[in-house]
């Protein structure tokens, strides 16, 4: 039984990985290398998927059980971090148009330091000094792989950037709207609730911003089909990426969680220079290295905190241990 057990779990967490660093590849082949400059399109095909396959899990499959939108309050905060989640997928896939992926994960790094701020800012709690202290290798290794970068590429990097402040802000703004025990929802049905939403802001900014983007589709399916297929298997990837992250999460402990999540970025960072070749520098490297030493935060915060009840999406992940603690402190 324990071997069962234990054979499950890591067909689990290799579907994570697969998942997860399958569609950040796709993502970039898409957007770079195969020439498809549409990354709000893209952005929007993972939302549709996300919002019909998490209605089949929930309301047919019965992984978890359905939980309703109780007010007009809950259902205008919860499009408030929708349209916070779409400007920070929205970027991110913007900036693998310009950088590697290998350099898209070390700014992601960053996240933890975003987060510090934008708590403060907005709760005005300050954390104990460790806390920051544990950020500055995180920044410091940035800062050191940014000037070493061959790729760099400025436009991209503010992009980056700028979804990784968008991925910390709605991970302390969910703390602060969704607050309240009658306002919970569980990843799952956050998921459900917010792809739909996203959706809806997307299509407008796809149709104005990505004038004809349909009609290039289509015309680029007549020349290769294949483009069809890697839109649906990527967009399908994306929600399979939240839902293993939501199993493993349930099926595995927080430091667990967090130890496989640096042991992720790692990995992805490996693949893509393997894959797509791109040139990398030994102060690049040297830079890259300096935020696994945010492995300190993200065990002590896992340690001090035990399991994790419920997550957000597998995008912020990268925030570790300190977004565990924000997360505790508003329960």
């Amino acid at each position: 039984m324990k071997s069962t057990s234990r054979l499950f779990t890591i067909g689990l967490v290799s579907s994570w990985y697969c998942s997860n660093i399958g569609v950040l590849l796709l993502n970039k082949y898409l957007l770079s290398n195969y020439g498809f400059k549409y990354p709000i399109f893209l952005t929007m095909c993972h939302m549709t998927a996300c919002s019909l396959l998490s209605y089949v899990a929930i309301a047919w499959m019965k992984m978890v059980p359905m939980q309703t939108i109780r007010s007009k309050t809950q259902f205008i905060k919860i499009s408030a971090l929708s349209l916070v989640f779409c400007v920070s997928v929205v970027f991110g896939n913007i900036s693998l148009r310009f950088l590697p992926v290998s350099f898209n994960q070390a700014i992601g790094a960053t996240t933890p330091f975003f987060t510090a701020v934008f708590a403060y800012l907005m709760t005005l709690k300050r954390e104990a000094w460790l806390t920051y202290v544990t950020l500055i290798p995180v920044v410091t290794g940035v800062v050191i792989a940014s000037g070493g970068e061959p790729s760099f590429h400025l436009f991209g990097f503010i992009m980056c950037i700028s979804a990784t402040a968008a991925r910390a802000l709605k991970s302390v703004l969910q703390g602060i709207l969704l607050s309240s025990e009658g306002e919970k929802l569980n990843s799952m049905n956050l998921l459900l609730y917010m792809a739909p939403i996203a959706v809806v802001f997307l299509l407008p900014a796809t149709l104005i911003m990505e004038e004809n983007v349909v009609g290039i589709t289509l015309a680029l399916a007549r020349d290769d089909v294949k483009i069809i297929w890697y839109l649906l298997f990527n967009s399908s990837l994306a929600y399979f990426v939240n839902l293993t992250n939501f199993l493993v999460t349930k099926h595995t402990s927080a430091l667990t969680l967090q130890v496989l999540g640096n042991a992720k970025g790692a990995v992805a960072v490996v693949v893509s220079i393997l894959i797509f070749r791109n040139p990398v520098s030994v102060t690049g490297m040297l830079g890259r290295q300096q935020p696994s030493k945010r492995q300190v935060q993200d065990v002590v915060g896992a340690m001090e905190f035990g399991s994790l009840d419920s997550i957000f999406f597998v995008q912020e992940t990268r925030v570790g241990g300190f977004r565990l603690y924000q997360q505790r402190q508003q329960d």
